[in-house]
């Protein structure tokens, strides 16, 4: 309400300035202002003030609801900021202690990769020194297996020859009469046996 009469004066004084103004202004012989003039400002200031009244009257409460509704929702949207404001303090200030502990977490990291590193690193030597003993163990056994192998076809092999041998000495010395004998005997042996 007082916006409104404050308005209105302030326009009826600009009026009344610019009706002076207006005045002096004239021709360059004429120094006065004529009655018709003055007639027809007072009609265009009447005129103004009944628009003005008019205005009032009939839109007055809509035009101050529409400033007063734009005035809370200016209010509403102000403290709307702030709180947003003080949202995004908060978020900054997590933000920076974030950053602040990297550091820390970054160096928490580190040495964690380290250990899991080393542990890593002791497990595989460990797998290899057992590997490595598996081996030495399976390469001695298969070693001792060839040496064995090798040792049974040399004893075959000379026992083959002893045989052989034996037979061609056994041949030479033995006649024909000693073979029959010794063919009795075993045949005896095995009839009784």
């Amino acid at each position: 309400m007082k916006v409104a009469r404050h308005t209105v004066l302030s326009l009826i004084g600009v009026l009344a300035f610019a009706a002076v103004a207006y005045a002096s202004g004239g021709e360059e012989g004429y120094h006065g202002i004529d009655a018709e003039m003055w007639k027809n400002y007072a009609y265009r200031i009447v005129n103004f003030i009944i628009f003005i009244f008019l205005m009032y009257k009939f839109g007055g409460a809509k035009i101050a609801a529409f400033f007063g509704g734009r005035r809370n929702q200016i209010k509403k949207d102000l403290e709307d900021l702030e709180v947003r404001k003080a949202e995004a303090e908060k978020k900054l200030a997590d933000v920076e202690t974030g950053i602040r502990n990297m550091e820390q977490e970054k160096a928490a990291i580190l040495a964690e990769a380290k250990l899991q590193g080393e542990a890593i690193k002791n497990a595989i030597i460990e797998k290899a020194k057992a590997d490595a003993a598996q081996m030495q163990v399976q390469a001695k056994t298969s070693a001792e297996n060839e040496a064995r192998a090798a040792f049974d076809r040399v004893r075959a092999e000379i026992a083959d020859q002893v045989i052989e041998q034996a037979t061609k000495i056994v041949r030479e010395k033995l006649t024909e009469k000693d073979h029959e004998r010794l063919v009795d005997e075993y045949l005896t042996k095995v009839v009784l046996n």
